[in-house]
C-alpha cells in the first residue's frame, strides 16, 4: 500500500498531526522544532478560529517585516528580541552557576572588528557628552584574575545612537574598543556617559507593538563581550541606576547584579561619571565557551 494512501485525511482535528506526519522521518533538530511550531500554530488557530480577513493581515504583517530586513537592518531579529524569544534563547543556553556574570543578548549594533586600544585611552572620538570613567575587573569563580582576556565594549552616545546609526554624523569606530586586563585582571577606559533609546518604531515590528502601547523603551547602559581561552565567552551590558526605565527594558536584559551606579566625580577639572565592574567568568565546558 502506497504512503498517500496510509496518510491521514486532513481536517481540523487531524491537521497538525497530518503536517507532522510528513516530517517524521526528519532527523535535524532545527526541522523538529520547525515542525513543532507549525503544530502550535494549528492549535493557535484552532483556539482563536480567525477569519480570513484576520489571517491574511497576520500574513501580510510577516510579508512587511521580511521586506523590511536587509543587510543593514534585521527586523525578524528586532522581532525575536522585542517579544524575549532571543533572551529566552540566550537564557536556556547559558546558565551558569551563583556569582558568575550572566549573557544579555548581544543586540543589532554590535561590530567584531573593534579596533583595540590601550588601557586607559578614551574611547570617545568625538568628545561629545559627560565624560565616563570606565573601571573593570575580570576573575574567575574564586575571584582570581583573569589576565590577557580580551574586552570588547560598545555603547550608544548621549544621544541614545550608536557609531553604525549614524555613519555620517559620528567618527568611525565610535564609542567602540577592544581592551586586554592586566595581571591583576584589570582594565579601564575613558568615554562618555551614554542616553537610553527606544528601539526602531518605523518598521512593522515597532508600529505594531507601539500602538499596543508596548513599551519600547532601552534603559541606558554599555555592552560588553569578554573573552579568555579556557573560559566561557560573556555577551553582557552594564545598566545605569539612575535610568528610570529600568523596569521597562524592551529586550528583557536588566538583571540586579548588572545594574550599577555611575557615581559623580570630576575629571580634569569637569564634572564627570565613574563605574566600577566586575566580571566573574566560568571554565568553559565541551560545547560551550563560544
Amino acid at each position: 500500500m502506497s504512503r498517500g494512501a496510509d496518510a491521514l485525511t486532513f481536517s481540523e482535528a487531524t491537521s497538525a498531526e497530518a503536517f507532522a506526519e510528513r516530517f517524521s522521518a526528519q532527523n535535524d533538530p532545527s526541522a523538529r522544532l520547525i515542525s513543532a511550531v507549525v503544530c502550535h500554530l494549528h492549535d493557535l488557530i484552532k483556539e482563536f478560529r480567525p477569519t480570513q480577513d484576520q489571517w491574511r493581515k497576520v500574513i501580510d504583517f510577516l510579508t512587511e517585516v521580511g521586506h523590511a530586513a536587509d543587510e543593514r537592518r534585521q527586523e525578524w531579529v528586532l522581532l525575536s528580541d522585542l517579544t524575549g524569544a532571543s533572551a529566552l534563547v540566550e537564557d536556556i543556553n547559558s546558565r551558569r552557576p551563583a556569582g558568575a556574570t550572566p549573557n544579555t543578548i548581544r543586540g543589532p549594533f554590535f561590530r567584531a572588528d573593534a579596533p583595540e586600544r590601550q588601557s586607559g585611552s578614551t574611547i570617545s572620538l568625538d568628545g561629545l557628552g559627560e565624560p565616563l570613567i570606565v573601571e573593570g575587573r575580570v576573575v574567575d569563580l574564586d575571584g582570581e584574575p583573569v589576565p590577557g582576556a580580551e574586552v570588547i565594549t560598545w555603547q550608544a552616545n548621549a544621544q541614545g545612537f550608536y557609531e553604525n546609526q549614524q555613519p555620517d554624523l559620528q567618527p568611525e569606530f565610535n564609542l567602540r574598543g577592544l581592551f586586554r586586563t592586566d595581571a591583576g585582571g584589570r582594565f579601564d577606559y575613558r568615554s562618555v556617559r551614554p542616553a537610553g533609546y527606544s528601539v526602531p518604531q518605523d518598521g512593522p515590528v515597532g508600529r505594531l507593538l507601539a500602538d499596543a502601547g508596548y513599551p519600547l523603551h532601552r534603559p541606558a547602559h554599555l555592552h560588553f563581550l569578554i573573552r579568555a581561552p579556557g573560559f566561557e565567552t560573556i555577551t553582557t551590558h552594564i545598566y545605569d541606576a539612575g535610568d528610570p526605565r529600568l523596569a521597562e527594558d524592551a529586550l528583557f536584559g536588566v538583571r540586579p547584579e548588572l545594574v550599577h551606579s555611575f557615581e559623580q566625580t570630576v575629571l580634569d577639572g569637569e564634572p564627570a561619571s565613574r563605574v566600577s565592574v566586575s566580571f566573574v567568568m566560568v571554565r568553559a565546558r565541551p560545547g560551550r565557551g563560544k
